[in-house]
């Protein structure tokens, strides 16, 4: 059913108005009142939900520039997913570490606004809007333990790149508007597929400096510089938000205008986007060997996962049949590492303190006799990441490189998965420190919160079901990906 009203914003209205009543709250709860405004962002994000599920197959659009399709839908309800989890996560986190609540859970909820309307936008202003409100809001997030130096350093860092890359983005909106004089994906693709020619200079700078503002955000190789240290002075929770939420937004306006508005020049930008996958898998996996911390281990984790969406946006350009069998296949990785990821680091941020990290591999040490439930928990997490069955991991990289080979790209789909061997190393040397070393510091790790371990159990049953019965959810891929491609 085809409608045009409000009806596509009404996901980002519902987060929008959860994070003024998180506001209002913080201002009007006393100092020592321990008021649960966490339940507030996930009473938004729960509406969102709904609102996302009910737009299903109605082709909704507001303002002509956000639309409620089905792809646009399925990114949001990842990143409610995101965000649910993320609430639950970070109650006890937010407690321990004396963070301000108030603006924490605001900012957060403010920055899932930007993300599903970068994820349902259709105008290249718009897009750049959204990214700059989720961004805005995750350089705060980044550097919200305003004393701790190496918060405050990522955060500058992150701030200072994403502004550079920011400026890119924006100048090849203008060189796409100076070519097509309008910046709706729909005219612009319209322009490319009956005006540009390969060799047209001005329509090749346009492609490239949009391609440099997403490589970016999805942090691919070579501009991925910005990623360990953000992460790595992030708190936990902010860490695993950054390599979720921001990713699925970002990889989403991407396939968005790259694989419908840009697609016309996809012989053009699709040699380099599969120099930039290989290289980004392929940096992320090596690099990511060497790493003793976990944040940034991850980090280079987050790196070759990155490559892998990319090596599925580059079998996407091929025919059609398998072109549908790449983009669903990309939506299913980015819940099934959505998923993987946040509880992962969950778990890094239940064992910190305020005082300590202990996000060292060494801090690991003895976790499945200390702690054998979290211990187990992080375990599946892990190899969800690797790769390894029945997890979703394994069944998401399996889409991704049956697509690449069905498209010919047999020398890029030999490179994810020698990289994703490789990767194996130094995701199961953090179980082999968990259960084979023991514990040589005397410090006992606190005992693990209720609430995180519910949100971790709730993270591994998806794992499991997405790994065993992904049918279903591929087909909600696959009807989504129709609706706009």
């Amino acid at each position: 059913m085809l409608t045009s009203s409000f009806d596509a914003v009404v996901p980002m209205i519902c987060v929008a108005l959860a994070a003024l009543a998180v506001m209002a709250a913080e201002a009007f709860r006393g100092k020592n009142e321990k008021m649960p405004i966490g339940g507030l962002g996930i009473v938004g994000l729960v509406g969102a939900g709904i609102a996302a599920v009910l737009l299903w197959n109605r082709r909704s659009e507001s303002f002509g520039v956000i639309a409620g399709d089905n792809f646009g839908l399925f990114i949001t309800l990842v990143l409610v997913i995101v965000g649910i989890l993320r609430m639950l996560f970070s109650g006890p986190v937010v407690e321990r570490d004396g963070l301000p609540a108030g603006e924490y859970y605001a900012l957060t909820l403010f920055a899932i606004v930007g993300m599903i309307m970068m994820a349902t936008a259709t105008d290249l202003l718009v897009i750049f809007v959204a990214l700059e409100v989720l961004s805005l809001a995750v350089y705060t997030l980044t550097g919200i333990r305003r004393d701790s130096m190496a918060g405050t350093e990522a955060a500058f860092k992150y701030f200072l790149l994403g502004a550079f890359s920011s400026a890119f983005f924006l100048y090849g909106i203008a060189f796409a508007y100076g070519l097509s004089a309008s910046t709706r994906l729909d005219v612009v693709g319209r322009y490319f597929a009956e005006s540009a020619t390969p060799d047209n200079p001005l329509a090749l700078l346009a492609v490239g400096l949009l391609l440099v503002g997403f490589a970016f955000k999805i942090s691919a190789v070579p501009f991925h510089q910005w990623t360990p240290d953000a992460y790595e002075g992030a708190p936990a929770v902010v860490t695993g938000f950054m390599s979720t939420g921001v990713k699925a937004a970002a990889f989403a306006a991407f396939a968005r205008v790259f694989l419908s508005a840009l697609y016309p020049m996809n012989t053009e930008w699709t040699p380099i986007v599969w120099l930039v996958a290989a290289a980004t898998m392929i940096v992320g996996t090596v690099v990511g060997v060497v790493q003793t911390n976990l944040k940034r281990m991850l980090a280079y984790s987050s790196i070759a996962h990155a490559g892998y969406l990319l090596l599925g946006l580059v079998a996407a350009g091929a025919n059609q049949d398998v072109g549908q069998i790449a983009k669903s296949a990309i939506l299913f990785y980015l819940l099934t590492y959505a998923i993987t990821n946040v509880a992962a680091f969950g778990v890094i941020a239940m064992l910190g303190s305020k005082a300590r990290a202990n996000d060292e591999l060494r801090d690991y040490a003895g976790l499945g006799k200390t702690h054998p439930a979290l211990a187990a928990l992080m375990t599946v997490c892990l190899l969800s990441l690797a790769g390894i069955p029945p997890t979703a991991g394994f069944i998401g990289k399996w889409y991704i490189f049956t697509a690449a080979v069905g498209a010919g790209y047999y020398g890029l789909a030999i490179i994810g998965v020698l990289t994703s061997v490789v990767s194996v190393f130094f995701y199961t040397r953090i179980i082999v420190m968990m259960y084979m070393t023991e514990r040589s510091e005397t410090g006992a790790l606190a005992p693990a919160p209720v609430v995180g371990m519910v949100a971790l159990a709730i993270s591994v049953v998806a794992i499991f079901y997405l790994g065993i019965l992904p049918a279903q959810v591929m087909n909600l891929a696959a009807a989504s990906i129709g609706t706009i491609f």
